[in-house]
């Protein structure tokens, strides 16, 4: 058995580094874009250039003969779930603080846990019912749902997570069967397509200015890295190691947010935050204890 996972801390902590720096520009990225292009076109130029990088890695990794249209109705599923989500994001970013937006994403694994016996059919222990438990008092925490306190913008940031999860979780129904190449080609043309559909529905999409290019490359290569980045410090070390590590870009979204556009810090978004944190970090020290018991 390899301990490659148990012996790279220090690794992962530098993958997740990388995580932290691509999810938090490409937040900045999307809020620089809103004044010029709506959520649909920063969707639809990212996807362009996804597409790109994702056929231009698959030729030089010769993955090209990977990509196939079995599932494709899955594939669907998956993106639209995602495309829903990443434009609630987006807008989201331009409405209310970053740091509330990245507090409420934290839930999205809460989501995960519910919604798993639905899909992948898995069992919801009671743990993870604890866990869940848990996560949505810290979304009662940051969100303080009230007429005064309650916006859209914190509907869509909470509604984007719940279509983070589903996307996780068709995400894992595919690579059951599908090679990660067709998910990441499928995930670039098809919400390409979407947006493209969404933004161009009145004839009227606008083309970014030249100033505004560097923001639309790093919406489109944040996404890809991000995820890279998370997948390498899981493959240096546990899920239990790389967690209290991606929880590092509250604060550091936060700062900012303040510095940027003198966004306050509010101590509930914080306080709520650490709650879903404690019952997403519940759930995984859980199961990876219980991982290692013998059968």
């Amino acid at each position: 058995m390899s301990a490659a996972p148990q012996t790279a801390p220090l690794q992962a902590a530098l993958w997740m580094s990388g995580a932290i720096l691509s999810f938090s520009s490409m937040a900045v990225a999307g809020r620089e874009l809103s004044s010029d292009l709506d959520t649909f076109e920063i969707m639809m130029y990212r996807s362009f250039i996804g597409i790109v990088i994702v056929l231009g890695v698959a030729t030089f990794r010769g993955r090209l003969g990977d990509i196939h249209v079995r599932n494709l109705r899955l594939h669907g599923t998956r993106n639209l779930a995602h495309f829903a989500g990443q434009n609630l994001w987006f807008f989201a970013v331009t409405v209310i603080p970053l740091a509330q937006v990245f507090a409420l994403e934290f839930t999205s694994p809460i989501w995960v846990l519910l919604l798993s016996p639905l899909i992948l059919g898995e069992r919801l222990t009671p743990v993870r019912a604890l866990a869940a438990l848990i996560g949505f008092a810290g979304i009662l925490i940051v969100a303080r749902p009230n007429p005064e306190s309650l916006s859209i913008g914190i509907i869509a940031a909470a509604t984007s997570a719940i279509c983070f999860a589903l996307t996780t979780l068709f995400t894992k129904k595919l690579t059951r069967t599908e090679p990660v190449t067709s998910i990441l080609f499928f995930l670039t043309v098809m919400q390409a397509v979407f947006g493209l559909l969404c933004a161009g529905y009145d004839f009227d999409i606008a083309v970014p200015e030249v100033s505004a290019l560097p923001f639309i490359f790093v919406v489109g290569l944040g996404g890809l890295l991000a995820h890279f980045c998370i997948a390498k410090a899981l493959s240096l070390a546990p899920a239990t190691v790389v967690m209290p590590v991606d929880f590092i870009r509250l604060p550091v979204i936060a700062v900012v947010g303040m510095a940027l556009y003198a966004e306050p810090l509010d101590a509930f978004v914080f306080l709520g935050a650490a709650v879903i944190f404690a019952g997403n970090y519940l759930n995984i020290w859980t199961e990876t204890r219980s991982a290692r018991e013998p059968a």
